[in-house]
């Protein structure tokens, strides 16, 4: 039986993009990152998280601080009682990585190698689930994918019209997401 998920980008959805952040003291969840992913959980949600991550290729740092990084803040989702059920990550860049990381990939979004990897092993019903992105490219491996429900969430950035007509809908952060879910439910 197909599953429904939430696909949540990391920086600027679940935490302040601070730039290439890897290290536990400069990654600051968002207000309401929380609570909105208890929604998520309630409502049957699998919640994944899918991120580029080409700090790592730029050697900026290391797969294993990212793997840190990624144990620590799902233990944070943990103790509020959210489970992540898996984080996608893409460490390569086209132009600017170390040579084992320069890759035109299928897993760098706007490519959607990470959630069709998610779709394949969790047997998700992309009809019933939803992208939330902070970025244009978020919106467009949600398209590419046949996810359903793609949302872009401002953090603070001001988006061109053409960028948010690509969205089902815009909000300012992931705490308004439950609004937007529960109207179209």
């Amino acid at each position: 039986m197909s599953r429904k998920a939430v696909f949540l980008d990391r920086d600027g959805v679940i935490n302040v993009d601070h730039a290439y952040v890897h290290k536990i003291e400069d990654f600051q969840f968002i207000e309401g990152v929380f609570e909105a992913c208890q929604y998520f959980c309630e409502q049957g949600y699998l919640i994944v998280i899918v991120t580029n991550q080409s700090g790592i290729g730029r050697g900026y740092y290391t797969e294993q601080q990212f793997h840190q990084l990624s144990t620590w803040m799902c233990q944070e989702f943990k103790r509020h009682d959210v489970v992540i059920s898996q984080v996608y990550f893409c460490p390569h860049h086209p132009k600017q990585a170390l040579p084992e990381y320069l890759a035109d990939c299928t897993c760098r979004k706007p490519q959607p190698g990470m959630l069709n990897q998610a779709i394949a092993e969790f047997d998700i019903d992309v009809a019933q689930s939803v992208m939330v992105g902070d970025k244009i490219s978020d919106i467009q491996a949600a398209r590419a994918a046949g996810v359903n429900t793609a949302i872009l969430v401002e953090s603070g950035q001001v988006f061109d019209r053409k960028t948010m007509e690509l969205a089902d809908f815009v909000c300012s952060s992931l705490k308004n997401v439950p609004n937007i879910m529960s109207s179209i439910l």
